[in-house]
């Protein structure tokens, strides 16, 4: 939980994306190798999967700052688009190890970028075709910032829900068993059951 603080913008926009990327990484764990791959519900996506996927935001927010300097254009490959769709699940060869240290890497890598970012500096938001958008738009950094934190938010709350699909685990169980914190009248940490 966030605790009230006077932050500036900036440190605030990524105090509240560095929450979401917590609550996303808090879902894997205890999770054993098929668990993470699992996808209880309708959906096909699994932690892993959501894991994997948000990685792609750092390499997403590289590649838009690689287009503003000039270093390529901006229209998106087919090695961009095989990036997004493969995100989505794992593939036989990685682990949830390997998904974890690269989340951990590109996470800690775009809460940096938020945190030493001026909110009002101009950016481009790279065009979206499959909104109809071809060409990038001139825009402010917060609003990037604020678009990371709604995908991670959502991605937090697929998490949540597929967690409690597989064990029953809530997301303040998880957070208390991560931090290892005790319980209270309240809320008790997360612990596999016997069996």
């Amino acid at each position: 939980m966030i605790q009230p603080a006077r932050l500036d913008e900036a440190a605030a926009l990524a105090t509240f994306l560095r929450e979401q990327v917590g609550a996303v990484r808090n879902a894997a764990h205890g999770l054993t190798e098929e668990e993470a791959r699992l996808a209880p519900a309708r959906s096909d996506l699994s932690i892993g999967g959501i894991l994997k996927h948000l990685t792609v935001a750092w390499s997403s927010w590289q590649r838009r700052e690689a287009c503003e300097r000039g270093d390529r254009g901006w229209e998106l490959t087919e090695a961009d688009y095989g990036q997004f769709y493969g995100s989505f699940a794992l593939t036989e060869e990685e682990t949830l190890e390997q998904v974890l240290e690269q989340y951990d890497a590109a996470t800690t890598a775009l809460v940096s970028a938020l945190e030493s970012m001026d909110p009002e500096a101009e950016a481009l938001a790279p065009p979206a075709p499959w909104f109809g958008r071809m060409e990038p738009v001139a825009v402010t950094k917060r609003l990037l910032a604020l678009h990371q934190i709604e995908e991670f938010a959502r991605h937090a709350g697929h998490a949540d829900v597929i967690r409690e699909q597989l064990d029953g685990a809530k997301a303040g169980e998880l957070t208390l068993a991560v931090k290892d914190l005790p319980g209270n009248d309240f809320i008790q940490p997360w612990r596999r059951a016997a069996g």
